[in-house]
């Protein structure tokens, strides 16, 4: 597996679009980790919303759904990460549908600005949304092949303009020689991301809901579903592997980002009450976004090409997930949120 040393000089400028957010602003700071110091992160949100800002960093406030912002943000760069998106568990993509759409604007933009920047390489975080959904009706799912995303059927609104923006990236890398890499992630977690609101995912979630009945000594949780939905989660420090060894990579075609470890959303919730030291009363929701019956991730190109793939169990990963919610969750009022400098 190729490390992205081999790939990027430490001259290069380096641009991550996202980077305010979850993944984004982890990216930024593995890579500051390994000695680079010409970065550029870009995200829609004001600077102070941040959850990793880093005064070393070019650090741009831009909204990349417009043309001109893009050109702003790829200016001068070598290499492209775009992971910037409107996007959020699956409370928020099965009710903004047209929002998560407009996202096809950001990937368009960028990849045009970047042919004109004259940018070496481009990659792009698609997702495991982009799966036909007749593959995953039942619990017990086959993991998901990259194959399977044809005959295309992906998530409403938000899939498909991820498989769009995968084949913009083909056409760019077809017609006007942009080498482009695309990873499709499946469900990240991890410390540093968003647990409240509306946008956050089933293990944030999860561990929100468990800390508040213990907080408010309610005994009881909610549950979306019956529970026996399956999915798996990658750790959010596999995935700065895998995007990185990626962008490193010859892999010309989409391939899957994830972890093959395939748990229920109700044992989710057993790891998380055993982590917390509780046993709640679960209600179950019926009538709440839920998605797919049934997701995993195939790694057998990753592990072909790579000769890795993402191996943080679940329950590591969750206990420091839930470590980190905990601690935001019971600061003084005020002091949740503070951006993370260095």
């Amino acid at each position: 597996m190729k490390d992205i040393q081999s790939l990027i000089g430490k001259d290069d400028l380096v641009v991550v679009t996202g980077g305010g957010g979850f993944i984004g602003g982890h990216l930024i700071a593995d890579l500051r980790a390994k000695g680079y110091r010409k970065l550029r992160s870009v995200d829609v949100k004001p600077l102070e919303e941040w959850f990793q800002r880093f005064p070393d960093v070019d650090n741009l406030s831009l909204d990349l759904r417009e043309r001109e912002p893009c050109r702003k943000a790829a200016r001068g760069a070598r290499y492209v990460f775009n992971l910037a998106c409107d996007m959020g568990g699956m409370g928020f993509i099965e009710t903004h549908k047209a929002e998560c759409m407009l996202s096809v604007l950001i990937n368009t933009h960028m990849l045009q600005a970047a042919r004109e920047a004259g940018v070496q390489r481009f990659f792009y975080s698609s997702s495991a949304c982009v799966y036909a959904a007749e593959k995953q009706t039942s619990a017990d799912v086959v993991a998901l092949k990259e194959g399977d995303a044809y005959p295309a059927m992906p998530e409403d609104g938000y899939g498909w303009e991820k498989l769009f923006s995968e084949r913009m990236c083909r056409h760019f890398t077809e017609d006007y020689k942009l080498a482009t890499r695309v990873a499709r992630f499946h469900n990240v977690y991890g410390p540093l991301g968003t647990y409240d609101g509306g946008r956050e995912k089933a293990p944030a979630a999860i561990s929100r809901k468990v800390i508040e009945a213990q907080l408010a000594k309610k005994h009881e949780i909610e549950i979306w579903g019956d529970g026996e939905q399956t999915r798996s989660f990658m750790y959010i420090d596999d995935c700065l592997a895998g995007t990185e060894a990626i962008m490193a990579s010859d892999i010309l075609e989409p391939i899957n980002l994830g972890s093959s470890e395939l748990v229920t959303i109700n044992q989710l919730v057993d790891i998380v009450e055993d982590i917390a030291g509780v046993k709640l009363k679960r209600k179950y929701k019926l009538d709440a976004p839920k998605g797919v019956r049934g997701r995993n991730s195939d790694n057998t190109l990753i592990q072909k090409y790579l000769g890795w793939q993402p191996s943080t169990r679940l329950r590591v990963g969750m206990e420091k997930t839930y470590r980190w919610i905990h601690a935001e969750m019971t600061q003084q009022p005020g002091a949740r949120r503070k951006v993370f400098s260095v």
